[in-house]
């Protein structure tokens, strides 16, 4: 339902007179939700970043909550409205900005929020007397659902609020959300849910998620972005992705805005982009930095300095993608392609949050390649046309941490729980057999495990209803909950030395742990050694050691320190700018807009090789010193390339070519061998069947495979990293998973845990599934060409091999400089 559509609803008072005093009026969509919200209906509202989505979500519940007594059946306190949000900081801004016009209108309205970081007798209180509206994320619905009692607290509820939708469907932890949805629709069948997105590509398929009858409400209107993309004065350069070389006049864009968001893919790009802008920050501006793993209390002083205009720039990452409004934000920065175009909608939203006011956003290419995708990102904002995923099949890890959720709470029956499931989108085409088998896995961890007690966690009762096997079972699982496996994260705490600074030969000073400064991966830790220099929150710190959890470490000026290596944060490119990617390239008409450096190296790659039609896979052979090489460019992303590699070379090695290695960007991917590839059926040897026998093969074989199967094994909750009382470290973890793993690959192979992890690598680590359609589309569509020296287009993916995953930033760049200049040399020479 479009809002142009006319509107007979009108708001009664007070609400009418708020709107008529600041001079607004509620627009139509905003009318068109709270009509369908008073009505009971489920809705998804689809409007532009600034339409007034989050309040159009809530006036149907403030206009029930007016009258007290309408809140329960019972007349006690009673939970009426349920918001999700996906971010901790987007419910407490909410909080925040919902208390305003509740206060405005003197309405006796009780809001409170509710997320990990709430205090436990805060938790407890909101149990026994529960707020009217309660602000929450979807991993606090887990734990409701899996406590005593979660029938009787959401007896009552009338309402639920799904902010960010889109954000949250398409993952793992929308498999769980979409779960506990469909419980509360059984436990309060008279609850209506209600969807708010800004960015949707398939809006039915989103509705139906939301719930099975939900109406869609879409705005009309909204200003369109104005986007432009920075073509530096420097050099573009060939690889890389810190964008060092146009920190100048990024920084004089934020000089002239009011407030800038720098928006990076990776954390570790992050403390990169906000240490180079303090060194050219010669006006002494506020720059931030806000990023997952600094610690809550410097992020929640950063969103505080945000919403009083305190700051002239912020540099984050996805951290700050979705929903808050900062208000003084006028500018976004993109800094590297943003992978997604539904993601830079997202983050452009971020600047004038008024839906008709144009949001402002600068694009930033690291690149040559990424010029071409941000021109790709910035056409399709211009044309109104966004990508996404669309609805998923449940992931099986994550049933099995939802039926184990069950058994904790107030337990289940079979029929019942799977009526359940089944009215969950994701999970609407499981069948009884594959159900029972989840059951059976929760309770005794299948046939291959269930002679090991500590594997059977929940017990059928007399009565036929099941339930966690004891309170530990139940304490653990609620210690685990959520769908989200972080990579190890160790505290970094400033040293503090005690004792005199001189003592006797071989005396050690005492260190102790002091303030915490955020956390970083276990791994990358591993790769330092005390004295070792790091960047962390925008400082450098050098390493003295590590003690339990916590990094210990104190500030140093280090001349190369190493970069965290954050896993997190990398997104892949989305198919829909891969498509738009290779079409570019394909037509020369569309190089006129591209920067001269762009164009003079298509034109060489054309003279020197080739440039294929887009639905063909350009294939180079070449040698260079004592190697021969084989660089293809699929433009499917990194995953994808990297699972490609991993299975080219096993073939490779089967046919004698004695391959050395291979290297994946975002858009290529290369070998080098002893032999020279140039006479191979390459028909052959991208042939669609290496998905079979040589996938399982290496499957079979892979590190990445376990490391698939650890996730899955931690959020089914067969291994627990959280105990009570105590918590594993990842070594403990990877041991007890790489255990299993192979018991089960033994004795059980067609164990559920291993279909889910097998499930996982299609879409996950491996991107199998986008490999599989790409090898399916080039079929017969191979364009070989064989070059006596390296091609223009190699140029990137070859500079890739020179990187190393820890660097120092200026002997870096200077060695990848060397290296840059002589390969360029060789591949734009006629």
């Amino acid at each position: 339902m479009p809002d142009s559509a006319a509107m007979t609803f009108t708001l009664p008072e007070p609400f009418a007179g708020w709107f008529a005093a600041r001079g607004w009026q509620a627009r139509p969509h905003q009318l068109a939700l709270a009509e369908a919200s008073l009505a009971g209906e489920s809705a998804l509202l689809i409007a532009p970043t600034g339409g007034g989505k989050t309040l159009a979500g809530f006036l149907g519940s403030l206009i029930e909550l007016r009258d007290k007594a309408l809140r329960s059946n019972t007349g006690i306190p009673a939970l009426h409205t349920l918001y999700i949000s996906p971010l901790k900081a987007l419910a407490v801004d909410v909080q925040r900005n919902l208390m305003a016009p509740v206060g405005d209108m003197d309405l006796a309205i009780r809001i409170e929020a509710r997320t990990g970081d709430t205090p436990a007798h805060v938790r407890q209180r909101q149990r026994r007397n529960p707020p009217d509206i309660l602000l929450t994320t979807p991993e606090q619905l887990a734990l409701f659902i899996a406590s005593d009692h979660a029938t009787e607290f959401f007896a009552d509820l009338k309402c639920v609020i799904i902010d960010e939708v889109h954000a949250m469907a398409a993952s793992k932890r929308g498999d769980l959300l979409s779960l506990g949805l469909s419980t509360l629709a059984s436990w309060a069948p008279a609850c209506r849910f209600i969807g708010l997105s800004a960015t949707v590509k398939e809006p039915d398929e989103l509705a139906r998620w939301l719930a099975p009858d939900a109406r869609i409400i879409r705005a009309a209107g909204g200003v369109s972005a104005e986007v432009d993309i920075l073509v530096s004065r420097e050099r573009i350069p060939w690889s890389g992705h810190s964008g060092r070389f146009a920190v100048p006049e990024v920084y004089e864009a934020i000089r002239k805005a009011k407030m800038a968001l720098v928006f990076v893919n990776t954390r570790a790009q992050a403390e990169v982009m906000f240490q180079e802008l303090w060194r050219a920050n010669e006006d002494n501006l506020p720059i931030a930095l806000h990023h997952g793993s600094l610690a809550r209390e410097q992020r929640v002083r950063v969103e505080a300095a945000m919403a009083a205009g305190q700051l002239k720039a912020v540099v984050c990452t996805s951290t700050l993608d979705l929903g808050i409004d900062w208000g003084e934000v006028d500018l976004v920065i993109q800094m590297g392609a943003p992978k997604g175009a539904a993601r830079l909608v997202q983050r452009i939203g971020r600047a004038n949050h008024r839906m008709d006011e144009a949001s402002r956003a600068v694009l930033v290419p690291t690149n040559r390649f990424e010029v071409l995708e941000c021109r790709a990102a910035e056409a399709a904002v211009e044309a109104g046309e966004i990508d996404g995923e669309g609805l998923r099949q449940g992931s099986l890890d994550v049933l099995a941490q939802y039926v184990m959720g069950r058994a904790c709470g107030d337990g289940f029956e079979l029929a019942g729980l799977y009526d359940d499931i089944v009215r969950a989108a994701p999970y609407a085409e499981i069948d009884w057999e594959t159900f029972e088998r989840i059951v059976d896995f929760v309770a005794s961890g299948g046939y291959a495990l269930k002679t090991y007690d500590r594997f059977h966690r929940i017990v059928r009762r007399p009565d036929g209803r099941w339930v966690a096997r004891t309170a530990q079972d139940a304490q653990q699982h609620r210690m685990n909950v959520g769908a989200i496996v972080e990579a190890v994260q160790l505290s970094v705490r400033l040293a503090n030395f005690v004792g005199k600074v001189a003592g006797a030969p071989g005396e050690k000073r005492t260190v102790r742990a002091g303030r915490k400064l955020g956390e970083i991966e276990e791994y990358f830790i591993s790769t330092l050694v005390p004295g070792d220099t790091f960047l962390f929150g925008g400082e450098v710190l050098r390493l003295i050691g590590v003690e339990g959890l916590d990094v210990l470490a104190v500030l140093a000026v280090g001349e190369k320190p190493a970069v965290p290596s954050y896993n997190g944060g990398k997104f892949p490119l989305t198919t829909f700018l891969a498509e738009r990617v290779r079409q570019m390239i394909h037509d020369p008409a569309q190089w006129a807009g591209l920067p001269a450096p762009v164009r003079e190296w298509f034109e060489v790659q054309v003279r020197r090789s080739s440039i294929p039609p887009p639905d063909h896979l350009l294939v180079e052979t070449f040698p260079r010193g004592d190697r021969h090489y084989m660089v293809c460019y699929p433009f499917e992303g990194r995953l994808a390339h990297q699972t490609l590699g991993m299975l080219l070379t096993r073939r490779l090695e089967r046919i004698g070519a004695k391959p050395l290695g291979f290297v994946a960007s975002e858009y290529a991917m290369s070998v080098w061998a002893m032999e020279d590839m140039s006479g191979l059926d390459m028909g052959d040897l991208f042939h669609p069947d290496m998905m079979g026998d040589d996938l399982e093969e290496w499957l079979d074989e892979s590190a990445l495979m376990k490391r698939t199967f650890s996730h899955c094994a931690q959020i089914s909750g067969l291994i627990a990293r959280n105990l009570p009382g105590k918590e594993k470290n990842s070594r403990q973890v990877s041991f007890s998973s790489d255990l299993i793993y192979d018991v089960l690959r033994s004795h059980e192979p067609d164990h559920i845990l291993l279909q889910a992890a097998r499930q996982d690598a299609a879409t996950g680590l491996l991107d199998v599934r986008r490999l599989a359609d790409m090898l399916v589309r080039i079929r017969g569509r191979i364009d070989h060409n064989v070059l006596d020296h390296i091609s223009p287009f190699a140029v990137p993916v070859m500079l890739e091999m020179g990187r190393e995953p820890v660097f120092g930033a200026s002997v870096q760049d200077a060695v990848l400089g060397e290296a840059e200049d002589v390969l360029v040399r060789d591949a734009m020479r006629d």
